[in-house]
């Protein structure tokens, strides 16, 4: 099935500790919180028969403990790849979520002190983006993963602008969808 469209299945990790308190973990664990457990959950409800050929996720805790909850004895592979991390805020790591929403357009290319840049992130997503489709052309996976990540997503599979993306408040819904050629 060769050069058939890759179908990518996207959803946030679920609600973190951190997430409640308005605090932006970054590349530091997280743990979900109880809302987050349900959420997890409920992930694994809505996609376990959706189709799905497998699941990737971000290696950092939040999302590594959304994706077991939500695909654990499903029999669906599972893998965690490291190139679906948020993006490194460096020293900004753990701030409050205020201070780290006026410093994002600044460092759409500039990386953080200490961390990456926003463009770093959609570099690393795209070279994910072409290991994907080569192993999966033609099926459906989900990808769990963080907000810098859909971010990156939309800026490289439908053109929308980075600056645009990091300054638009959070919407959260139950998963988008994309055609990778």
């Amino acid at each position: 099935m060769t050069g058939m469209p890759l179908a990518l299945v996207y959803e946030t990790h679920a609600t973190t500790v951190d997430n409640e308190l308005g605090i932006a973990t970054g590349w530091l664990p997280g743990e979900l919180s109880e809302a987050g457990l349900a959420q997890a959950a409920e992930l694994g409800q809505r996609r376990r028969d959706d189709g799905i050929a497998a699941v990737y996720a971000s290696d950092l805790a939040r999302a590594v403990q959304t994706a077991d909850i939500a695909f654990r004895g499903s029999g669906i592979p599972v893998r965690l790849d490291r190139r679906l991390r948020e993006c490194d805020y460096g020293e900004l790591n753990g701030c409050r979520v205020e201070r780290l929403a006026q410093e994002r357009p600044r460092h759409l290319t500039e990386p953080f002190p200490g961390g990456q840049s926003y463009a770093d992130v959609v570099a690393a997503t795209a070279e994910f983006l072409g290991d994907l489709t080569r192993a999966f052309s033609g099926e459906r996976v989900l990808v769990i993963a963080h907000s810098a990540n859909r971010w990156a997503l939309d800026h490289l599979l439908h053109g929308a602008d980075l600056a645009e993306l990091v300054t638009a408040p959070f919407a959260w819904r139950p998963g988008w969808e994309y055609d990778v050629a």
